[in-house]
């Protein structure tokens, strides 16, 4: 179910705002965990898992294949793998991590198992993971666009081998089918044929945390992974707090002249933390890491950028809004894969940018966005959570941004609207 329907008029910050934050796990490495666990060949715990409406719906999903997934508290999640079986119904919500992560766990189960979710779900890019599966030899069933709803008639057993895929609409494409090789029979050599691959960090993450859980894994060659078929060992995650969900509270810092310290996060990350510092860097913020955490610090400058955002694309609507206001203008290009997000997040950013006064250009793959007198507006939010971050960061300075949906920040993060409102009066 979409999550409730909730207008909000985002605060205005009196001054600069200056605060730790505790925020919950990745989303990222929670689905990837999530999956690990359930291929597993023994119990695991996740800990600080997020909880949000991706991971309990993905949660539910393993559930209806037989795994057991014990998420009754809120720091610890318990998974204890079972026999893969249907027939099942998983709801994937607008989550892109579930329509690309289950479908290959759903090729190991015996029996049939049925994929559908919000009506914006069906138009996400589903095609190059089900023809790579094709190709593998496991029966799907889609519909005539090619994506949802799906029905993946699994046999118990996937042979595996040697494959091609054109990951270049989403970098989920090849994580999806990573987790699930080494339980194939024969693992998995998959070859990326296409325009170049966006959000390469995800990609290492799921390389990285596959070799945690025991995997061999080879990626040597350029657009070439090789998964050796093997078994998964069950273990203990310690997921890190979420980068992306953490950027806008960067972004409240440096829109006022503040300082924000994100805490928890740990000495070595499988984040891209290294690409957000120098973005940020770019537009005039001091970023350090010490004991305390990852602190980002508004220097009073908020410099325009000129960027490719294809590694980091998910921070693209978030980093439109510091560009916004910038004080001069910006150019935020390599994400056209972003426009099979959640929405179309480049024209949804060109359209609400648009709206509240300043000058944008979209092109193919991002924006130009020129820094105008900015005035308050009715900011469409499109059930996406990062047009709602956006519109949050842009209403600290800019008084009547009213967001026709924030419930959408349920997604990733259900207390979104307090925590920002706590932000806001902090400054």
């Amino acid at each position: 179910m979409a999550a409730e329907l909730r207008p909000w008029l985002a605060p205005s910050a009196a001054g600069p705002v200056t605060a730790t934050v505790r925020l919950p796990g990745s989303k990222s490495m929670t689905a990837r965990a999530l999956i690990l666990a359930a291929l597993a060949d023994g119990p695991s715990t996740i800990e600080a898992p997020l909880r949000a409406r991706d991971t309990t719906l993905m949660s539910a999903g393993l559930r209806a294949l037989g795994v057991a997934v014990d998420a009754s508290a809120d720091d610890r999640w318990v998974v204890e793998p079972g026999p893969l079986r249907g027939p099942a119904r998983v709801d994937v919500g607008l989550a892109g991590t579930i329509m690309r992560f289950l479908p290959p766990v759903a090729a190991l189960a015996e029996g049939t198992v049925e994929f559908d979710g919000d009506p914006h779900a069906r138009n996400r890019p589903m095609g190059p993971i089900l023809d790579t599966l094709r190709s593998l030899g496991v029966r799907v069933d889609a519909s005539p666009t090619g994506g949802l709803p799906l029905t993946v008639h699994g046999g118990g057993l996937v042979e595996g081998g040697e494959a091609v895929v054109d990951a270049s609409g989403s970098s989920q494409f090849v994580s999806g089918l990573l987790l699930s090789a080494a339980r194939f029979a024969k693992g998995l050599t998959l070859r990326h044929e296409g325009p170049p691959v966006p959000s390469a960090p995800h990609l290492r993450m799921t390389t990285h945390m596959l070799r945690a859980a025991g995997a061999v894994v080879d990626e040597s060659t350029p657009d070439v992974w090789v998964v050796e078929p093997g078994p998964l060992s069950g273990r203990t995650w310690v997921i890190e707090p979420d980068l992306s969900g953490a950027l806008p509270f960067f972004a409240a810092a440096m829109v006022t002249g503040g300082e924000v310290t994100l805490a928890g996060w740990p000495e070595r990350s499988w984040q891209p933390v290294e690409q957000l510092t120098g973005l940020l860097t770019a537009f005039g913020a001091e970023v350090t890491r010490s004991e305390r955490g990852l602190t980002v610090r508004g220097t009073g400058t908020l410099r325009g950028i000129t960027a490719d955002l294809s590694e980091v694309s998910e921070m693209t609507p978030v980093l439109a809004a510091l560009a916004v206001l910038a004080d001069g203008p910006s150019e935020l290009r390599g994400v056209e894969h972003i426009r099979g997000h959640e929405t179309d997040r480049i024209a949804a950013l060109a359209a609400e940018l648009t709206k509240a006064g300043a000058g944008i250009t979209e092109f193919r793959d991002g924006l130009r966005i020129e820094p105008g007198p900015l005035h308050g507006a009715s900011f469409e939010t499109y059930a996406d959570h990062r047009m709602a971050h956006a519109a949050a960061v842009i209403g600290l300075s800019v008084p009547g941004v009213q967001l026709t949906d924030v419930g959408c920040t349920s997604k990733t993060l259900p207390e979104f609207p307090e925590l920002w409102a706590g932000l806001a009066t902090t400054s």
